[in-house]
């Protein structure tokens, strides 16, 4: 028996830890970036697959400390076996005018006071780890003025065309909204570098600071299977890693403002309803995130990201992609690795009826100058063929673009941190000729790129535009500052709505002035961030005032919002 214990210990002794930092708390993650920058950590940590499994890299504790964030409170089979209390997380945030929502997983869209709580514990014996950190959100969800009213009918059928593509209510019914999730919970076996597990994390793809066009945690994290590395593996030929993701995506429950509009007497609200003619339908995701680290280019890392998501119909009758109903061909339980492009399509219905997304991304990272450059280039939906992604390649196509940099102080230890981040999701001028469709819409798959009710990818939204300038005093324990974020609301909207009346003046901009600080106090973390929005035309409303100028404001309204994020490791 004893033997057999000590079997038991050695092989656990190879294979333990795999604890996860939450990327709703991000201030623990950049400063681990600004860290890699500054030289402190491996530049081989790519950053573009989180959230990172902090456990697997040598950091020093002045930088961050795990057991500090996380302290163990029960320890046995020599150390092999671990309990962990997780830190209490509290994030609050306030909206006066309309909501402001970014990147804060569970929460959602709601105008007014919202509230998050967490908390949980970890556990490990061997290969086996589980994280339990269930997210309770409370949200006043107050009413707020969302589309004009006084748009004209057609204007409203126009918009209708891109809601009964896209499961984004405004608002979230009309009570308060409480609801209490799994949030950032997993159980996994782990081996070296390798993972396989279950989970409800977010998730976020790319090497992006602000907007993770492909996947980010800008909803709530979706129930599951994930197989990924831990850390990157080490080859002849440089570094990879890679994350394969299956999961389930959820409807919202929730409709657009005004189904009961018509236009020329047809109703304008098209319920979502699936192949088999059900509502509120979940749907089929997986996706791939890949990155790969030259081994002759220190700080260089390139990689691939495809997604693709169709409704749990498609396991039924003619549209099963398990039987061989479809002339002789099955789509198989690795959709992701079907054809790249439409032309090989041999099942049916699978083209016109399943949705996917691709994108290539860059990192590079230059220690000696303390900086970053970094980018994306993905693809709404899939080309014909090669030479449709050749010659039309910016057909669909999304940017982004950032640059982040560490300056010395010659006065004390501090730095200063610039971050400039911009984003182009407006389909380009080769909609005058072939219309590609906003971004996280679609035709068949009608709730789009969604789960409960959020945009998975990037948080402006479709069809928008962003710059994001950011200047910041940072230390090992604080960071202050500002920032300028310049957004231009769904031009497709706009494009598709006024461009036979060539009304110029309707362009909906948002203008967002940041105020930041965070800070490692005594006890806790903490952040805060006060975003002042001043929004021209806001719902693209123009006054009509026969008195005034041709070229006069519209609706200009002022926002403010405000977020505080708390995080309280338990202490015994």
């Amino acid at each position: 028996m004893t033997r057999i214990v000590l079997l038991f210990v050695c092989f656990f002794s190879l294979v333990s830890k795999a604890q996860t930092l939450n990327l709703n708390n991000p201030f623990f993650e950049q400063s681990l970036r600004r860290a890699q920058l500054n030289g402190e950590i491996d530049s081989s940590m790519s950053f573009t697959l989180r959230p990172l499994d902090i456990s697997q890299y040598e950091v020093s504790e002045n930088i961050f400390d795990l057991e500090s964030y996380s302290p163990t409170v029960l320890s046995f089979f020599k150390g092999n076996g671990k309990l962990k209390i997780l830190p209490i997380d509290f994030n609050i945030n306030y909206s006066t005018h309309h909501p402001y929502n970014r990147n804060n997983g569970s929460m959602i869209t709601s105008n007014g006071y919202q509230q998050l709580i967490s908390a949980g514990i970890y556990f490990e014996l061997g290969p086996l780890s589980i994280q339990l950190k269930p997210e309770h959100v409370f949200a006043e969800n107050k009413d707020y003025k969302g589309f004009w009213e006084g748009h004209y009918d057609v204007i409203w059928a126009r918009r209708y065309l891109l809601w009964n593509r896209i499961d984004t209510p405004e608002r979230f019914g009309n009570e308060v909204y409480s609801k209490t999730t799994f949030g950032q919970s997993s159980i996994r076996l782990n081996y070296k570098s390798l993972s396989l597990g279950l989970s409800s994390e977010n998730i976020w793809w790319g090497p992006s600071i602000r907007n993770g066009v492909m996947m980010s945690n800008n909803a709530k994290g979706f129930n599951h299977l994930t197989f990924n590395s831990r850390k990157p593996i080490k080859t002849a030929i440089g570094n990879f890693e890679f994350q394969l993701v299956t999961g389930r995506l959820e409807p919202s429950g929730f409709d657009p403002p005004s189904t009961d509009r018509t236009n020329a007497g047809t109703k304008i609200f098209v319920p979502k309803i699936n192949q088999n003619g059900r509502t509120g339908d979940w749907r089929f995701f997986q996706g791939y995130s890949l990155t790969y680290s030259p081994k002759w280019i220190p700080g260089l890392h390139l990689g691939l990201i495809r997604w693709t998501q169709m409704y749990g119909a498609m396991f039924e009758g003619k549209y099963s992609w398990i039987s061989e109903a479809n002339n002789g061909a099955t789509i198989g339980w690795f959709p992701i690795f079907n054809n790249f492009l439409r032309k090989n399509d041999k099942v049916e219905p699978y083209e016109k009826e399943t949705d996917q997304a691709a994108s290539g991304f860059f990192r590079w990272v230059w220690e000696d100058s303390k900086a970053e450059l970094y980018g994306e280039f993905n693809h709404n939906d899939s080309k014909f063929n090669f030479r449709d992604l050749l010659s039309d390649s910016d057909h669909s196509r999304s940017v982004t673009l950032g640059i982040h940099k560490l300056f010395d102080s010659k006065k004390d230890d501090s730095q200063l941190e610039f971050n400039w981040e911009w984003t182009q999701m407006e389909q380009t001028a080769s909609r005058l000729v072939r219309n590609a469709g906003s971004w996280y819409m679609h035709s068949s798959v009608r709730h789009g790129f969604t789960n409960n009710g959020e945009v998975m990818g990037a948080g402006i939204g479709p069809g928008s535009n962003s710059q994001y300038f950011s200047l910041a005093k940072v230390n090992a324990n604080q960071r202050f500052g500002a920032a300028l974020e310049i957004i231009d609301q769904d031009n497709d909207f706009y494009y598709m709505a006024f461009e036979d009346s060539a009304d110029f003046r309707r362009y909906w901009k948002d203008y967002n002035l940041h105020l930041f600080f965070e800070k490692k106090f005594k006890k806790f973390w903490g952040s805060f961030n006060a975003v002042y929005s001043r929004s021209l035309n806001y719902q693209w409303e123009l006054i009509n005032d026969p008195t005034l100028p041709y070229y006069h404001p519209g609706r200009d309204v002022n926002n403010f919002h405000f977020d505080i994020k708390l995080t309280y490791p338990i202490k015994f």
